[in-house]
């Protein structure tokens, strides 16, 4: 049987994969973590993961705030 996951891209990103995303250095995303303005994430563990969903909806609160020109 085949695996329903292979055609899609995983839910729950790492630090570095969130990085990619966002076109942003991991040392960003780090202090935005720390400062608490970054997109939400969680540590599963030892590991910071970041939903895929969340850092869409982060992305368009973004967007929504920037001055329009």
């Amino acid at each position: 049987m085949p695996d329903p996951t292979a055609d899609h891209e995983p839910e729950l990103l790492t630090i570095t994969e969130a990085a990619d995303v966002l076109r942003a250095p991991v040392a960003t995303l780090r202090y935005w973590r720390h400062l608490g303005i970054g997109p939400n994430s969680f540590r599963l563990g030892r590991r910071v993961l970041y939903r895929r969903a969340d850092l869409r909806t982060w992305i368009d609160a973004q967007a929504d705030q920037s001055p329009h020109r």
